[in-house]
């Protein structure tokens, strides 16, 4: 209905979808909303990490930055390199092989060397 900021499901949709998920063997589930900040966040996290290894950026707070003044990252957050080692490096990178044992895509999801190296020795990213 016009106006209605309810969802609407499609029946015809719905039926499609399940068509892709039963020839792709895919299997629905829930994902709470923890989960997909994490995927969301750590994914940013890694790359930071990997932009650091390539000296595109001195320290991971220059990062944090970026994301807090360029990208509207939620100040509260601290940007996703502060989010990353509050959450606990080690997390962080068993979060990431986690998600990637459960994608088509793995090496998307494979951790930066440097997050774990710091993620190993507990030391935090600089």
């Amino acid at each position: 209905m016009a106006g209605d900021r309810k969802p609407q499901v499609d029946p015809e949709v719905e039926k499609l979808i399940d068509t892709f998920r039963q020839e792709k063997g895919v299997t629905p589930r829930k994902i709470s909303d923890q989960e997909i900040v994490e995927r969301c966040v750590y994914a940013l996290a890694n790359e930071g990490a990997k932009i650091l290894e390539e000296g595109i950026a001195l320290r991971a707070s220059d990062i944090d930055i970026v994301y807090l003044n360029g990208y509207g990252f939620p100040l509260h957050r601290g940007g996703p390199m502060h989010y990353a080692q509050q959450a606990g490096l080690f997390n962080v990178v068993r979060a990431l092989g986690q998600f990637g044992a459960g994608s088509a895509r793995p090496k998307a999801w494979q951790a930066a060397p440097l997050l774990e190296k710091h993620a190993q020795s507990g030391e935090a990213l600089k």
